[in-house]
């Protein structure tokens, strides 16, 4: 299969929060602003779009229009996963799970959005080479 955009929509309870929260704070900006559905592209991506729908609005299928947004993690790769947390803290952001460093090399941090999303903003960093090793890597 061959795409020609890739996307990701999620339903929520307030799409002008949802979409105020991810203008302001992850860079995104909005293409379509509607009271039931928004639909917001990075710059950085043009070709991947991130859409709101109203939690219960008939434009999706019955059995999942009243779900509730769970299980879905959005990671976003930095260069300064520290640089990243920091201003998100000084924005008043409340961090999920704090920074740390992980073993198998990745540095990151998570963040609630409105809509019950967890967000992951992670960068790259060498791995611990005895972890790496007790792996058989």
């Amino acid at each position: 299969m061959r795409f020609a955009k890739f996307g990701t929509a999620l339903l929520t309870d307030d799409v002008a929060a949802s979409t105020r929260f991810y203008v302001d704070h992850f860079g995104f900006r909005p293409l379509v602003e509607l009271d039931w559905y928004a639909s917001l592209q990075h710059p950085q991506h043009p070709d991947c779009a991130l859409d709101f729908t109203l939690r219960g609005h008939e434009a999706m299928p019955v059995d999942f229009r009243h779900q509730k947004t769970a299980g879905a993690l959005l990671g976003f790769m930095v260069e300064d996963a520290a640089g990243e947390e920091a201003a998100l803290r000084a924005k008043g952001v409340p961090i999920a799970v704090p920074l740390r460093d992980e073993p198998w090399g990745q540095r990151r941090f998570n963040v609630w959005a409105p809509e019950g999303t967890l967000i992951e903003v992670l960068q790259t960093i060498d791995p611990d080479p005895e972890w790496m090793a007790a792996q058989g890597l």
